[in-house]
């Protein structure tokens, strides 16, 4: 797809904070709408906006908003500004100002990580902002937090948390040309993936000069962490919390995709989604890591064009 599709814009949401958003379509058309991650950025959904704008493929007018603290969006230093009720308003409220006034709700939200966190919450507390769902390896708060409470697997897959939300992780993700973020993104290799060209490097060092520390935050203002027990933390983290069922119900009808090679992101998690989700499709996808939208957009195009297809 031609990057020369795609348009870049900077909206202010009437509470105070600026999303800055990729978007390519028709205003004023169904409205479909993609969450990144992180340590990514808004680009990383080009290829998906560019097709789904097109006429063969439902002319749909697609956003992508930098999250808050992301590029070029606002970006309060405070980490209790990255709690879920907070990136949940900024959703809300883009949703409200793109989508034409006599429907107010999204076709679909399509989320990955973070995002997905975003929206697995949001598709529970506001169901009404949106038709469907449809999430990329981003974990149900319900059986995330089984497996960081109970699965030593997970405790382990999910122990770069804890670095992450160090006082001196941005200095440290920053040094030697952000080698530790490129480490994410090769899941550890020293031989980086055909996807990962010179130009999405330059694209991702873009979004990382902009500022880390957002990124950084949504990991400290979360409890959803391995436990760290005993000197010096004393830190329970997901062993402390609880979450009423009643509230993580999503009942949208959904689509799940997950790339089963997520090294970070085990295929436990989708055991039990469906006791969440009871109108879910499953995609699992084998040879295939935790960044799928680089390595297969094509194929998740698909996924997404036949979920959508159905209500069309």
């Amino acid at each position: 797809m031609h990057s020369t599709m795609i348009e870049t814009r900077l909206i202010p949401l009437p509470h105070g904070i600026s999303l800055s958003c990729r978007m390519a379509g028709q205003p004023g058309r169904p409205v479909l709408m993609f969450l990144h991650g992180f340590p990514e950025g808004a680009f990383v959904w080009d290829t998906l906006l560019a097709h789904f704008a097109k006429p063969e493929n439902g002319a749909y007018f697609c956003i992508a908003p930098n999250l808050r603290g992301f590029e070029k969006s606002s970006a309060p230093p405070e980490v209790d500004a990255y709690r879920p009720k907070y990136l949940m308003q900024d959703i809300a409220a883009l949703v409200a100002a793109v989508c034409p006034y006599d429907k107010r709700q999204l076709e679909c939200l399509v989320a990955h990580d973070w995002g997905g966190a975003i929206a697995w919450n949001l598709a529970a507390a506001m169901p009404q902002l949106m038709k469907k769902l449809a999430i990329i390896n981003s974990p149900h708060p319900g059986t995330f937090l089984r497996e960081l409470q109970d699965s030593p697997a997970q405790q382990a897959a999910s122990a770069y948390m804890n670095f992450l939300i160090r006082p001196d992780a941005e200095a440290l993700l920053a040094k030697d040309d952000f080698r530790r973020l490129w480490q994410f993104l090769t899941n550890g290799s020293d031989h980086p993936p055909a996807w990962l060209t010179d130009s999405v490097r330059d694209q991702y060092r873009e979004v990382w000069r902009a500022g880390l520390t957002g990124g950084c935050n949504l990991y400290r203002a979360s409890p959803l962490r391995p436990p760290r027990p005993g000197p010096p933390y004393n830190d329970p983290a997901a062993a402390a919390v609880t979450l009423a069922r009643e509230r993580l119900m999503v009942l949208l009808p959904t689509l799940a995709i997950w790339a089963l090679d997520d090294i970070a992101l085990p295929p436990a998690l989708i055991d039990g989604l469906a006791d969440y989700v009871p109108d879910m499709q499953l995609q699992q996808v084998a040879g295939a890591s935790h960044w799928i939208v680089h390595e297969q957009p094509e194929r998740v195009a698909g996924y997404l064009q036949d979920f959508l297809g159905h209500a069309r």
